[in-house]
């Protein structure tokens, strides 16, 4: 093995070394926590605990592969293939399978994701006759969610007077009866969801004690990253665990936990001592990701923070440029400042596309960015936007595979029986399950036995439904006898999905053909790395296993391709980019509204901002927009406080941008002084290049005047008599710009402007919205 020493710091070396007890590795942003969690399994197995002895828990399947893959370099793949190492999920989930039966399960239970949950769950709302605009799908999901996360079953949410009086004022009583339907539903068709993995594990770990002392022997050292992401079912699995031998090493940095809407609890992190007293903290302060500036910017910010654990971040790199903060007029400005932005550190410094990242808050702010890297020519992607399976033709399919290893599975079936269409309509859907909640059976057991449950429908429709069981069950022996990707090409074919899919030529059409392929691709090579990690037999089951615990990390296979990179801040945790841009800085945007009057949520907000700083390396830019489009008109915004909580030593703004506005409700927000240079250089990028456009009129807001609204000149007169060329405007959408000609008559009359961030444009005066600046 390679000698440790050498490449770990003294605090890392520390880290890894201490095996003897419980141990909380604070790791502050760009400090290595992999490395560090990578040495210290080489380091247990090197003093002689055996790998299948050790339990490494992670939160990305990306993460547990990195990791098993540092590892097999450090001390051969022979040792780490039996390291049990994976996400909270896929963990549980290989527990539950080999337990399946003491918990009413059988070992080939699927799996639903958010969307298969949510399907149900609309079923169930239409079934009980509600409205779902009060019973709302997603957040009747969301509170299921919460209940199965603080392992709450149906029957407790259903006893507890503070839930019900909550769903009472809520408007939505009935809650409880549709998580009781929904539970029962699931385990009736031998399916669980995400949560379940987590419930049923604690339910499992409580009601079978010797089940308990099993694990708790086998897993002699246990490693969790991330904990400060950890949620109440998660948290009470590793301490149970943990009870025996109390050899848990956790990592993490409370300074990004940001979760909590998904149930993460920062006091898991907060308060392990309090769990572990003789537990050793070691914190990782040294930052080898960003710039000293970045890093002391970013340490500023959330020293803010009341709830943390005090910790200094450094960094020994260059001091590197301050961070840029940088004023626009309105939202579209915004997208063209960093779209030039962009083209100008491209040029300057020979960077590529995919060097770059703009962080937003929410998805609904990329539209305005889209169209500016468009307008440029620059290539970009959105992460986390529709991922590969979750796209129609390939979630056909995977319902195809789940039913052929679980034909219990409901929202499966329902999803395949008359896909491709083979003549079982809505209906006839409806009258299965019906028969199967009236006889509490799966609509598997029915359509097998349509006589013997009372199924009304004509011969015609029973022969077809006949026909598609037939399928399904001869799929389900070949399953048997070939590999995951035989039986998968086999299925494609004869289901008749592939026909279906190449019968269509359009754009479209050839788009899901490709999907397909893809697909069968990625199954291909599932089996041959398998193959090459020793395994044999490796089916269709081990396939699904894998794939339905995949996250939007797993799945990106585009990260490495020239494009600029957009995303949200949430999004962003453990990636790192060159070039950073965080817009939308402003109030009750970025703080939340609906989190900023609460310190709670205030503070985990600020975190989520340090989250998105140290994603930098070596540029940081913040903007934030004094006017934004929403709900059809024009709102003044004022800046975020969180900009005002930054040491001004580390911040690089011009003069009055960041004077006055912070959380407050009014409008004045002082515009800056810009120093017009229109060089000969940033003419030439694309942008500048552009055709000259035409605006049509929106909602003016308070600050401006059409042009035809005659005022005295001293106060900036906008008429149409008064611009001239060589004036330079202010512009409610485009920012500060010249006027370089005027051309037509009194009605016609327009002018062409050179505008600072925004390009060429032609205004129309009689709607422009603008005032005289000089």
């Amino acid at each position: 093995m390679t000698d440790i020493t050498e490449l770990l710091n003294p605090q890392q070396l520390a880290a890894v070394e201490y095996i003897d007890g419980p141990s909380l590795i604070i790791a502050g942003a760009g400090s290595g926590k992999t490395r560090v969690l990578t040495y210290k399994i080489a380091y247990l197995i090197q003093k002689g605990l055996m790998p299948q002895n050790i339990l490494a828990l992670t939160f990305t399947n990306k993460a547990a592969r990195e990791m098993k893959e540092r590892i097999a370099d450090l001390i051969g793949w022979r040792y780490a293939r039996y390291l049990w190492m994976g996400t909270f999920h896929s963990v549980f989930s290989r527990i539950l399978r080999a337990e399946a039966e003491k918990i009413g399960f059988t070992a080939t239970f699927t799996i639903f994701d958010s969307a298969d949950s949510r399907n149900l769950i609309k079923t169930i709302i239409k079934e009980f006759a509600l409205d779902d605009k009060v019973y709302k799908p997603g957040k009747v999901q969301s509170i299921i969610s919460t209940a199965k996360n603080g392992l709450i079953s149906p029957q407790m949410y259903a006893q507890n007077k503070e839930l019900l009086d909550y769903d009472q004022r809520s408007k939505i009583p009935l809650l409880k009866d549709i998580y009781k339907e929904y539970h029962g539903r699931l385990k009736a068709s031998n399916t669980m969801d995400f949560d379940d993995l987590l419930f049923y594990t604690n339910r499992l770990f409580r009601d079978y004690p010797d089940v308990l002392a099993s694990y708790q022997e086998r897993f002699q050292y246990i490693l969790v990253d991330e904990y400060q992401d950890t949620n109440f079912a998660q948290y009470l699995v590793i301490k149970q665990l943990a009870e025996q031998h109390h050899r848990v090493c956790v990592v993490g940095d409370d300074a990004q936990s940001i979760y909590s809407f998904r149930g993460a609890d920062i006091h898991n992190i907060l308060n392990f001592q309090k769990i572990y007293p003789e537990a050793k903290i070691f914190k990782l302060e040294q930052n080898y990701r960003s710039t000293q500036n970045i890093v002391n910017a970013a340490n500023s910010l959330i020293e803010q923070n009341k709830e943390q654990i005090r910790k200094t971040v450094f960094s020994e790199n260059d001091e590197g440029e301050k961070v840029e903060v940088i004023s626009a007029f309105s939202d579209f400005e915004e997208g063209s400042i960093i779209a030039n932005k962009i083209w100008d550190i491209r040029r300057d410094r020979q960077a590529s596309y995919s060097d770059f990242v703009i962080l937003y808050r929410t998805n609904a702010q990329s539209r305005v960015f889209e169209e500016a890297l468009r307008k440029n020519n620059i290539p970009y992607r959105i992460y986390g936007g529709l991922s590969f399976y979750q796209r129609k033709e390939i979630k056909d399919v995977i319902a195809y595979f789940r039913m052929v290893i679980n034909p219990s599975d409901e929202e499966a079936f329902k999803r395949i029986i008359n896909f491709p269409a083979r003549g079982i309509g809505a209906t006839t859907v409806a009258k299965i399950s019906s028969a199967a909640r009236q006889h509490e059976t799966s609509l598997w057991e029915v359509i097998g036995n349509p006589l013997g449950y009372n199924l009304d429908i004509n011969a015609g429709t029973a022969k077809r439904i006949a026909g598609f069981r037939e399928m399904i069950e001869s799929f389900a022996e070949e399953s048997t006898k070939l590999s995951a990707y035989d039986l998968a090409t086999l299925i494609v074919k004869q289901s008749g999905i592939a026909a279906d899919a190449y019968k269509d030529q359009t754009p479209e059409g050839m788009s899901r053909q490709e999907n397909l392929q893809e697909l069968l691709g990625g199954i291909h090579e599932f089996c041959e790395t398998r193959r090459e990690e020793g395994e044999e037999n490796i089916g269709l089951k081990d396939f699904l296993s894998e794939v339905s615990l995949l996250t939007d990390q797993d799945t990106d296979k585009e990260a490495s391709e020239e494009k600029v990179t957009m995303m949200t801040v949430h999004a962003s945790k453990g990636l790192e980019f060159k070039y950073v841009f965080v817009v939308g800085l402003e109030e009750d945007l970025f703080p939340s509204a609906m989190a900023k009057n609460e310190m709670r949520g205030l503070e985990e907000e600020r975190r989520l901002f340090y989250v998105a700083m140290t994603r930098a390396k070596e540029i940081c830019t913040l903007t934030f927009a004094k006017s934004r489009f929403r709900n059809g008109q024009v709102n003044p915004c004022n800046p975020s406080r969180f900009l005002k909580d930054i040491s001004t030593e580390y911040l690089k703004v011009n003069k009055g941008v960041l004077s006055g506005g912070f959380g407050s409700n009014t409008s004045a927000v002082p515009f800056n002084k810009i120093n017009f240079n229109f060089s000969s250089d940033r003419e030439q990028s694309p942008q500048k290049a552009g055709q000259p456009t035409t605006n049509q009129p929106a909602t003016p807001s308070p600050n401006f005047v059409p042009a035809n609204r005659a005022t005295p000149k001293k106060q900036h007169d906008t008429g149409n008599s008064v611009l001239a060329v060589g004036n330079i405007i202010q512009h409610e959408r485009f920012g500060i710009g010249k006027v370089t000609a005027i051309t037509g008559d009194i009605d016609s009359r327009k002018a062409t402007v050179e505008f600072e961030n925004s390009g060429v444009k032609q205004l129309l005066l009689k709607f422009a919205r603008f005032k005289i600046i000089e």
